[in-house]
């Protein structure tokens, strides 16, 4: 029974624990953040690679910088706040219902975004422009004691990209544009790891390895663990993963004027390889689990690709007071086949499938402009959910296919000053869930979800 006790099987454990954790912080659909400009978000972001109404066109479309004129900076802060809201069942490894604890309340929380850009012509046929910017973003945290504790409590991802560009008028109808993207992320989360279920789960499967019946199996685990306080869901223990990275990736684009008052925007945004480099520590971790070199802080390491997207949008005057605009973007997620953990200690990798589908973004927009001072701004899409199964849904990112409808105006009070307000409500079709994990059990049910955004931005013009 004590060489038995020596040797659960719940050495993979941490590693899946932090695949979990640093996975949630390297996928981006599910929080991609397109919130880069307010006069962007009336629309839904219909035709931002082809508008170029202000200095923002930096991080849709850098070759629509050659349409401002003179010096500009622009100040823009976006509040993001997402409802989500889990009603359903879980079990632990063992197959057990988890017996305590709730729906975890609103796992959505606010958020700001912010936005800043500069622009700045060289020569008459030359601009540079500058953004700092959020491109990536996830602000998920549910009670400590929720039935899907054991999948995830809290996952906080942020990023800021400092993206340079230059912008050429290679004709008087074609516009060339190119920037670099210097980009931070940097990731926390936790989850609770039932350690009663791990020593259970390690007797029970060294047992069985020696020739044990399931009965006599069973027997082991109870008496090797529940002496030590070791009970299904009876030890949690918290585990903590922290990460940062800095990356480099670039963007494209092309601004060609059909006829006066028509462009077309293409726009590629390319990967940005992330190098995670961080630690994971573990609260209330038992002896019999550190005195074997498990759940004790390490070092730990996670390479994700941040993929990369198209974008092909137009924008056409149809007369002198109403614009139509139409968007499309593909986003490269099948990238996401796998995610891998490497730890600086003796432990070994661990691989997790992810199996993402590539996603499409469409969205039609129209501005009214109501006098030389004042437009008015509306805007639809359908921003799709690369996630492609309730089976592959965690409860970290419990993402689904998306309806905006968005409004905003934009307000002049001077030739030097513009002000621009948006609002969008993001209608989220019904998320089923149904994930099964080996560390952590299942988790089923489903997600009723939404997301307001409210954005506000300055925009100022020197000579």
């Amino acid at each position: 029974m004590n060489r038995i006790a020596r040797k659960p099987s719940a050495t993979p454990l941490i590693g899946a624990i932090l695949m979990t954790g640093a996975w949630s912080s390297a996928q981006a659909a599910g929080f991609a953040l397109i919130e880069q400009s307010a006069s962007g978000l009336g629309n839904a972001y219909a035709g931002a690679g082809a508008s170029a109404e202000d200095a923002s066109t930096v991080f849709f479309n850098p070759a629509g910088l050659t349409r401002l004129e003179g010096r500009q900076l622009v100040v823009a802060g976006h509040i993001v706040r997402p409802s989500t809201e889990f009603s359903g069942t879980a079990t632990d490894p063992l197959g057990n219902p988890v017996a305590t604890g709730g729906d975890g309340g609103d796992a959505g929380g606010a958020a700001l975004v912010p936005n800043l850009y500069y622009a700045m012509p060289l020569r008459e046929d030359l601009v540079f422009g500058v953004g700092i910017n959020a491109p990536f973003g996830l602000a998920t945290e549910y009670d400590d004691d929720w039935v899907g504790r054991y999948h995830g409590i809290k996952s906080e991802v942020t990023t800021i990209n400092i993206n340079p560009s230059l912008a050429w008028q290679a004709t008087p109808k074609l516009s060339l544009g190119a920037g670099v993207s210097a980009q931070y992320i940097e990731a926390e989360l936790t989850q609770a790891i039932d350690q009663g279920s791990s020593c259970y789960g390690g007797v029970i499967q060294a047992s069985l390895a020696g020739g044990a019946s399931q009965a006599a199996a069973l027997a082991a685990a109870q008496a090797t663990c529940d002496p030590l306080g070791l009970t299904p869901q009876g030890a949690d223990a918290l585990a903590e993963v922290k990460g940062d990275d800095w990356s480099f990736g670039f963007n494209l684009g092309l601004l060609y004027e059909v006829q006066p008052g028509t462009r077309i925007g293409l726009a590629y945004r390319s990967k940005v390889e992330q190098d995670l480099q961080g630690d994971a520590s573990f609260n209330n971790a038992h002896p019999f689990f550190t005195g074997q070199d498990l759940f004790v802080p390490t070092d730990v390491n996670a390479g994700v690709d941040l993929p990369e997207s198209v974008s092909l949008s137009l924008s056409h005057e149809l007369n002198d007071r109403w614009t139509l605009l139409a968007d499309y973007t593909w986003t490269r997620w099948e990238r996401f086949e796998e995610l891998r953990i490497e730890f600086d200690s003796s432990q070994p990798d661990s691989v997790t499938p992810e199996n993402w589908s590539n996603s499409d973004r469409y969205s039609l927009g129209v501005n009214y402009r109501h006098s030389s001072s004042l437009t008015l701004r509306a805007g639809v899409a359908f921003d799709e959910e690369p996630i492609p199964d309730a089976q592959t849904r965690t409860p970290r990112i419990p993402g689904n296919d998306r309806r905006w409808l968005a409004v905003g105006a934009s307000y002049s009070p001077s030739r030097t000053m513009r002000v621009d307000v948006g609002y969008a409500h993001l209608f989220v079709k019904d998320t089923d869930i149904d994930h099964t994990s080996s560390t952590a059990g299942t988790i089923t049910g489903e997600y009723d979800s939404s997301v307001d955004i409210l954005s506000a931005q300055l925009v100022w013009n020197f000579q």
